[in-house]
């Protein structure tokens, strides 16, 4: 491998009969850049139509993450500088790549192992097969940042089991490979060990489904799913409030989860989880390219407001973990960042014959 290939973002080949996707920023916990957007959007075109490619596999360089997320620095400099456009420019083709790998004719697999969030979630959950390791540790954190779930948070968040997407998009609380499995986020578990032997035989043609049963194993227990009812009831509520209200209650019962629920809803931008209610409403009623548009209008919105910059700065930039976020919301001020964006809506390609 030459020196220009190891520096690549995103190391891209064909090995066997596996189109192979490396994320490769292991420093920088293998964050999603535009140019890595684009290496993978050009490879799924390309493999498409390639005969020696029947499936794709897609993983992080490193032990310690899959994909943390965005470039949110990056982000925040560009809407600092007013430059909103080039901000833009990475979520539209950021969730056309979300759009892109959920509508695939071949199967993908995400080999998630580390840590998984945000823009890195947008490219494994939209994966048809869907792997954790022991490390896995998943989470939605944007309403920490003064963001929203997006990457079709809309979509898959209010669809996973017993609520647990709506705990996830209000608290941005992690789960683990257990957690994944018991509510939906990935199929299958298998040993980190043994991700490397699972890729190569995935590059060696076996059919897909069959090779991933060989290396499946037990997962570990999910202590969330053991408190399942409970968490169902509160996150299930639809209001913030009663939410909090009802987590203080079956806190007060000796529930695990509760404690650390109500604590972290309690230091979360009330904007963006008044967004991240809206959106869990809505998701069960739309497909996934609505989802998708639904999230640029947000997007759109949010990049030109307060409560990103403010979240980002403290905690990302100062570090000081001390974010002044905006007052609630009035509900005609969530409907604003809802409104379609006329000539501007997210579109997506015309799919390929």
């Amino acid at each position: 491998m030459s020196d220009a290939a190891r520096e690549a973002e995103a190391l891209i080949g064909r090995r066997g009969a596996a189109g192979r996707i490396v994320l490769n920023r292991p420093k920088a916990l293998n964050a999603l850049t535009l140019a890595m957007v684009r290496l993978m959007t050009a490879a799924l075109d390309a493999w498409q139509d390639d005969p020696l490619v029947t499936r794709v596999v897609i993983g992080g360089a490193g032990e310690k993450a899959f994909c943390a997320g965005g470039d949110i620095r990056l982000l925040y400099e560009l809407g600092r500088a007013g430059d909103h456009d080039q901000q833009l420019t990475f979520w539209r083709e950021e969730y056309q790549l979300d759009e892109r790998i959920r509508t695939y004719p071949k199967p993908i697999v995400a080999m998630i192992d580390g840590i998984v969030m945000g823009g890195g979630v947008g490219v494994s959950i939209n994966a048809s097969h869907r792997v954790a390791g022991e490390r896995f540790s998943f989470a939605m954190p944007e309403v920490g940042i003064g963001f929203f779930p997006d990457v079709g948070g809309t979509y898959f968040l209010p669809r996973l089991e017993r609520h647990a997407g709506v705990y996830l998009a209000l608290t941005g609380l992690r789960a683990n490979a257990g957690d994944a499995v018991a509510f939906g986020l990935a199929q299958t578990f298998v040993r980190s060990g043994a991700f490397g032997a699972l890729t190569a035989a995935l590059e060696s043609g076996d059919e897909v489904g069959a090779t991933l049963a060989r290396f499946a194993a037990t997962p570990p227990p999910s202590a969330l799913m053991d408190e399942a009812d409970a968490l169902e009831a509160c996150f299930s509520l639809g209001d913030r409030d009663a939410i909090l209200a009802s987590l203080e209650a079956a806190e007060g019962r000796g529930l695990a989860f509760a404690a650390p629920a109500r604590a972290a809803m309690l230091t979360k931008s009330p904007t963006s989880q008044a967004l991240a209610l809206r959106q869990m409403a809505l998701g069960p009623l739309v497909d996934f390219d609505e989802a998708l548009r639904i999230e640029y209008r947000i997007v759109s919105r949010v990049c030109r407001g307060h409560d990103f910059y403010e979240g980002v700065r403290a905690v990302i930039v100062d570090k000081d973990n001390r974010p002044v976020w905006s007052a609630p919301p009035s509900r005609a001020e969530v409907d604003a960042y809802f409104v379609p964006l006329g000539d501007d809506e997210l579109t997506f390609p015309a799919p390929r014959p």
